[in-house]
């Protein structure tokens, strides 16, 4: 099992994190079309997700072991098109007592 780790090529570990991020961000803007009912932009994100998710897929597909990269791209690329999509809520400061 060591063996097999450490024969992981750095590189398209990252390319495997890297594109299921961004196929996970794509999704998320993909799912955000359909909810909002927009043909065009909904058909556009489905086809650039599935472009994207090929190259994870037949890179895990040869090597079980790149599917951890894939699964920490996929969180990675969720979170942060949610961040983008829906912002964190600012507090607003603390309003103080009127002066009498």
């Amino acid at each position: 099992m060591l063996q097999h780790v450490t024969q992981l090529h750095p590189w398209l570990a990252l390319g495997v994190a890297a594109s299921t991020a961004a196929t996970d961000a794509v999704y998320v803007f993909f799912t955000a079309s359909v909810s909002s009912r927009r043909r065009v932009s909904a058909a556009t994100w489905s086809s650039v997700w599935y472009l994207l998710s090929s190259f994870a897929v037949i890179t895990y597909t040869r090597d079980w072991t790149y599917v951890i990269f894939a699964a920490l791209g996929s969180w990675i690329g969720a979170y942060f098109s949610m961040s983008l999509l829906h912002p964190p809520r600012q507090t607003p400061a603390p309003v103080a007592p009127p002066i009498e």
